[in-house]
C-alpha cells in the first residue's frame, strides 16, 4: 500500500521562532457518560475549523490520533494566543468548557480530559518523518529534506 501524500525518503521540520505545543486528550470511563462526551468531544472539531478559518488566532496546525481516547497534537505561536481562544467568551471553546466543567462536577468519574502544555524556544527540537505524509510539526512549520549536515537527531536539535 502507497501512502497517497507520501514524501519520499527522510525529512524534518522546520519552524520560525518560538512555539507551543498543547496535547488534549479524554477517555469516557462510563458508557453511561459515552453519548454527552462523544457530543462534546465532536464540538473540538468545530473549534479546530473556526481556529483554521483565522489565522490570527495562532493556531500553527494540529495533528489528530486515535478516537474519543485518542489525542490531538496542536502547534501554537504563542501560549498567550492559547489562552486568548481559551478564554475568549465568543470562542466556540468557552460553552464546551462550561459544558464539560458542568459534566465532571457531577462526580460521575463517567469521563475524563487531560491537556499538557510545552513551550519551544526556537530551535530547541527536533524532528524525523521517513516516507510519511506531512504531518505533525510539518504541517505547522514547512518540511525540510534531511541533509547530511542535519542526519541525526543531535544535528537536528542544535547539538
Amino acid at each position: 500500500m502507497v501512502i497517497v501524500d507520501e514524501q519520499r525518503g527522510r525529512w524534518t521540520a522546520e519552524i520560525d521562532g518560538d512555539f507551543v505545543v498543547f496535547l488534549i486528550g479524554a477517555a469516557v470511563h462510563d458508557p453511561a457518560a459515552a453519548p454527552e462526551v462523544v457530543g462534546l468531544l465532536t464540538a473540538m472539531v468545530e473549534m479546530l475549523a473556526e481556529l483554521e478559518e483565522d489565522p490570527s488566532k495562532g493556531l500553527l496546525g494540529y495533528s489528530t490520533f486515535g478516537g474519543p481516547d485518542g489525542v490531538i497534537v496542536q502547534y501554537w505561536r504563542s501560549f498567550e494566543a492559547l489562552e486568548d481562544y481559551a478564554r475568549n467568551p465568543d470562542a466556540k471553546h468557552a460553552p464546551v468548557w462550561r459544558a464539560w466543567n458542568r459534566l465532571a462536577a457531577d462526580d460521575r468519574g463517567g469521563a475524563g480530559i487531560w491537556h499538557e502544555t510545552f513551550k519551544v524556544c526556537a530551535g530547541s527540537y527536533e524532528a524525523i518523518y521517513q516516507n510519511m505524509p506531512v504531518m505533525g510539526l510539518q504541517k505547522a512549520g514547512r518540511p525540510a529534506a534531511v541533509v547530511a549536515a542535519r542526519d541525526s537527531a543531535r544535528a537536528r536539535i542544535g547539538g
